[in-house]
């Protein structure tokens, strides 16, 4: 016996697959961005959720009630983006804020080389301060 896919049923099934998804690691939750929910704007928010925003996942810093003018791209004290940790030498990208920064040890490559930050809380472009060039 198959049930019929009603729009209700899809609405559950949806719920269902978010709500098992928040208990995903961020490696995990990587896998599979489509079982993430769509940022949109007026919606409540909490700490620890994901959401994708222009195909890139991200998780939310604090708790809040979307606006407009904070989505996920230019609001770093709302929200972080989700890398995959298994890329070791991931390409830098220029930290919107301290919550993203750069951290001691860290590891990325700019214009084809590797480099490691030096420093913590680094926003500086590989090359210009706290970089040191990997062999």
């Amino acid at each position: 016996m198959t049930i019929p896919i009603t729009r209700e049923r899809a609405r559950f099934l949806r719920r269902t697959i978010e709500d098992s998804a928040k208990e995903y690691s961020d490696t995990k939750a990587l896998t599979v961005p489509e079982f993430y929910p769509i940022w949109k704007t007026e919606t409540e928010y909490v700490t620890g959720d994901r959401i994708r925003y222009e195909s890139v996942l991200y998780k939310c810093l604090q708790g809040h009630v979307s606006q407009a003018n904070w989505s996920p791209d230019v609001a770093p004290s709302l929200w972080v983006r989700v890398d995959d940790p298994s890329i070791e030498w991931p390409e830098w990208r220029q930290p919107s804020g301290s919550t993203d920064a750069y951290m001691a040890g860290d590891k990325v490559t700019y214009q084809e080389r590797h480099w490691i930050s030096d420093v913590d809380n680094n926003v500086w472009i590989p090359g210009v301060y706290g970089w040191t060039e990997a062999a």
